[in-house]
């Protein structure tokens, strides 16, 4: 299998797209950047289609919570890096990653929206849990990222592309200089299983794991899993560190204004911090 990954990692940006955010600075660290609005636009519904037909089919999403021509349509895809896999100019696999500066708090993060914000076990366990991650990150001077919107269409379920995927997220939050983050991950599919494979944790709060729970609006077994992209599994830490390298040739697809600056994911933590891009958060 980790042959096969290398393999895979070798010829990345024959598959891999990124897609900025509007509004992104691109760091200079990106060599085959692309201003197209158009393209920018259409990727982004692609994203949305293809969500919208695998969710719908496992029945994680009803039809009316669909746009009229059947996207997913959420807030982050906005604010986020999509992490696309294509093949034929179709989306076969995709995520995003959306990245809070050092001052985000837990009312900020897309975390507060799970049932277990609202159960009165469990809130206060849940902000103390999460807070204590965005502390750990503020003091080590990164930013802090969440990990959303996975989907594997099913013709690339029995492939590697899912996992290629999930390091692919852990290389991108390295590249943007960020290191610690979270990610809802649902047992369906074996997600959660692949990224607790690859480095994820429960969250903590007190020493009591944040417990896996049923969420009504996708109808399954969700998972809150924290992850340091500096310390993936050491199995996979090799192809991640490949994968980073490898990113600074995948195209990124970007809309105005989205200006490129020089940023270096070498860069000390400190300079990090200091260099890092506006709030994409509001």
């Amino acid at each position: 299998m980790l042959k096969l990954l290398e393999r895979n990692i070798a010829t990345i940006e024959q598959r891999l797209v990124l897609v900025a955010p509007p509004a992104e600075m691109i760091p200079h660290v990106f060599k085959s950047v692309r201003v197209e609005p158009s393209e920018h636009h259409r990727l982004v519904r692609e994203v949305q289609r293809m969500r919208g037909t695998v969710y719908l089919e496992d029945g994680a999403v009803q039809r009316d919570e669909l746009s009229p021509d059947g996207l997913h349509q959420t807030p982050e895809d906005e604010r986020s890096w999509h992490l696309l896999f294509m093949n034929g100019g179709q989306v076969t696999a995709c995520a995003w990653l959306m990245v809070h500066t050092v001052e985000a708090s837990f009312e900020q993060l897309r975390v507060r929206h799970t049932p277990l914000a609202r159960m009165e076990d469990w809130r206060a366990k849940l902000w103390f849990a999460v807070e204590l991650e965005l502390a750990k990150a503020r003091a080590e001077g990164w930013a802090f990222g969440e990990v959303g919107g996975w989907a594997v269409a099913r013709e690339s379920r029995c492939t590697s592309e899912g996992l290629l995927l999930a390091l692919a997220a852990y290389s991108l939050g390295r590249k943007l200089g960020g290191a610690r983050g979270m990610t809802t991950a649902t047992v369906r599919h074996s997600s959660s299983t692949i990224l607790r494979r690859l480095g994820g944790v429960p969250l903590t709060a007190q020493d009591e794991e944040i417990p896996p729970y049923h969420d009504p609006q996708y109808g399954c077994t969700m998972e809150i899993l924290k992850f340091d992209a500096r310390h993936p599994n050491a199995k996979y830490s090799p192809l991640v560190d490949m994968l980073r390298r490898k990113l600074a040739h995948v195209p990124v697809i970007a809309s105005p204004p989205s200006l490129r600056y020089t940023f270096s994911d070498t860069t000390s933590r400190d300079a990090a911090s200091s260099e890092w891009i506006p709030a994409v958060n509001s």
